[in-house]
């Protein structure tokens, strides 16, 4: 375990994980508060349309996926705004029309790529100097929207209504929101991969609700088992040898089940 402490892709891996983790931490209960889990899924298979379009054109493909994932933000988001009956199926034609055009793109480039298949199931061991500038930059960004406009987002998460009547923009922050999901999920591709986004986004943040009752206080226990479960889901995956991303989910299903039998126990004992 101590030798791949050494090793730079592991450190590399390592650091990444925690950049993500800080961004999952943060964003997590903000999108469980305002029902955006599924939002989350149509963004970050929507996404894919960006890698395959990255790949194809041999530009960054993180910067291909940020703009793909912005996209498929806003047009949930206006779609959400103007029919706000079809939330379900905007994001089902979003969801479809990114994983279709990542096809196409795909098919279209020379050759088998395996960086394709890394981004659906996450390959954080490849990441280099480069990525964690950039998950870095991101998790900047996050932190200093997120703290600026922290009362807003409170206030959107738990009475809409009244946000609105005391002249808060809700349809602006609910873009800058969706906006924000579509960073983590991002971030969060390199870690766990495309399919795997939202257990992540939502473990931590489900867990942490059940032992704290502000919004602060469950974003800082959800940055701390956020980086709890990656770091032993890489150190898992490292001795074992198996896939990063199914190792981070499995590390982190585990431990919510635990803190909910935990809380449960105690619950019962009162």
């Amino acid at each position: 375990m101590f030798e791949a402490l050494q090793m730079p892709f592991f450190q590399h891996a390592l650091v990444a994980g925690i950049l993500i983790a800080i961004a999952i931490g943060i964003i997590g209960p903000l999108a469980m508060a305002n029902k955006m889990t599924f939002m989350s899924g149509g963004i970050a298979h929507a996404t894919y349309g960006g890698v395959g379009a990255a790949i194809f054109f041999g530009s960054s493909i993180l910067v291909g996926a940020a703009l793909a994932s912005i996209i498929a933000a806003a047009a949930i988001s206006f779609i959400s705004y103007r029919f706000s009956s079809r939330t379900d199926t905007a994001i089902g034609i979003v969801w479809a029309v990114g994983m279709s055009t990542g096809v196409i793109f795909s098919d279209l480039t020379a050759g088998y790529n395996v960086d394709l298949m890394s981004f659906l199931f996450g390959s954080i061991l490849a990441v280099d100097i480069s990525d964690l500038w950039l998950m870095a930059v991101f998790d900047l960004i996050i932190v200093v929207l997120v703290w600026f406009y922290y009362y807003d987002f409170m206030a959107l998460s738990f009475d809409p209504v009244f946000a609105r009547l005391r002249g808060v923009k809700t349809q602006i922050l609910h873009f800058l929101l969706l906006g924000l999901v579509a960073m983590t999920v991002v971030l969060a591709m390199r870690l766990v991969g495309l399919i795997m986004v939202i257990a992540l986004l939502t473990m931590p943040s489900f867990s942490s609700e059940r032992f704290v009752n502000s919004l602060g206080k469950i974003m800082s226990v959800s940055v701390i088992l956020s980086i709890v479960y990656v770091i032993c889901g890489l150190l898992l995956a490292y001795m074992y040898d198996i896939s990063s991303g199914a190792s981070v989910i499995t590390v982190a299903a585990f431990g919510t089940i635990t803190l909910f039998l935990i809380k449960k126990i105690k619950g019962s004992s009162r």
